[in-house]
């Protein structure tokens, strides 16, 4: 044990010293000491990006009958799944939403479609919502629409956008078992184009859907070699009717534990604890302090609401986080 709490301050003390670990000194730290870890975590977190906390909401902008088989999604047309399903929401509707949004204190909004990718007309209408959001709130806008290529996404920076999400979702190894209708080079392409439109880029996955530990610190190097400084960490809560239905959940203490050594790989990114959060008993806060530092409040796609946005606000002020953008 105390050879154990010797790598954890090695690995911490090589990180505050401007270096990275490798992904054998990673996969060290799913054996070590719990408590130290996450310590070890939240110092990584303060010297490299301090109290500020980056929060987002997002709208379910296009929802259901996704060409896609994404086995943990109850969007996909693949499924047997009792979603609402609606076409583009108009962008009245949107700024609205996203209006409320920034009257309660969050940072950036973002509209998430559904499917492999949007039409061109949809892409205008995209635009469209875009501006109207620009003009009722004072929020920064984010997009995620599938795969999309450098021209489109040119088309929905010129209209205020900032940011392009689009999840990797795990390891290049285990994505063939979660989805075969488009590929890992796919969500790497895409991810590109929008970094060369001038975009910036986040990108993270969903764990516990049979993925193994190596799989997870696979897909976090894959994200630090991509530059990626939000990365939305989302904890699989099986949906009847998704082949991922009978998975059983993730415990508290491993969400903490992915959370503290994603900080480890990625020291000064957005780690943004995303879906899962409000089936946590703490609703994530044991994650607030082991190295996150970033928060989805609000809808959550199909899965309802979570803790209410200004519950989600006291508790990151009552840690002593500020709310601010990291890396627009």
């Amino acid at each position: 044990m105390d050879d154990d709490k010797k790598t954890v301050n090695a690995l911490k003390d090589k990180v505050l010293s401007g270096k990275m670990i490798d992904k054998e000194e990673a996969m060290a730290l799913m054996k070590a000491p719990f408590d130290e870890l996450c310590g070890a975590a939240e110092e990584i977190r303060k010297y490299f990006c301090g109290n500020g906390f980056d929060l987002c909401s997002i709208t379910n902008g296009k929802c259901g009958r996704c060409s896609e088989d994404c086995k943990f999604c109850a969007q996909s047309a693949h499924h047997d799944t009792d979603i609402d399903i609606y076409p583009l929401k108009s962008g009245e509707e949107m700024a609205e939403e996203a209006a409320r949004s920034a009257s309660q204190g969050i940072l950036r909004f973002s509209i998430v479609t559904s499917g492999r990718s949007l039409s061109s007309e949809e892409i205008d209408s995209v635009c469209e919502s875009i501006r109207e959001i620009k003009k009722k709130a004072d929020i920064e806008v984010c997009v995620s629409l599938g795969l999309t290529d450098e021209d489109d996404f040119r088309r929905i920076k010129e209209a205020g956008a900032s940011r392009v999400h689009c999840n990797l979702e795990t390891s290049r190894n285990f994505f063939p078992s979660i989805c075969t209708t488009h590929t890992y080079d796919d969500k790497i392409r895409t991810l590109k184009a929008a970094r060369a439109a001038g975009l910036s880029i986040c990108s993270g996955g969903i764990m516990g859907t049979g993925e193994s530990p190596e799989d997870r610190i696979d897909m976090a190097f894959t994200l630090k070699d991509l530059g990626v400084k939000s990365v939305p960490v989302n904890f699989l809560s099986p949906i009847k009717g998704t082949p991922l239905e009978n998975n059983k959940s993730l415990s508290d203490y491993e969400k903490h534990r992915i959370i503290a050594i994603y900080r480890f790989i990625i020291p000064d990114a957005s780690i943004r604890l995303a879906g899962g959060r409000g089936s946590m008993a703490d609703k994530g806060e044991g994650c607030f302090r082991s190295g996150a530092n970033a928060a989805i409040s609000g809808d959550m796609l199909t899965m309802g609401f979570v803790p209410e946005r200004m519950r989600a606000m006291s508790l990151i002020r009552s840690m002593g986080f500020v709310p601010e953008l990291h890396e627009k």
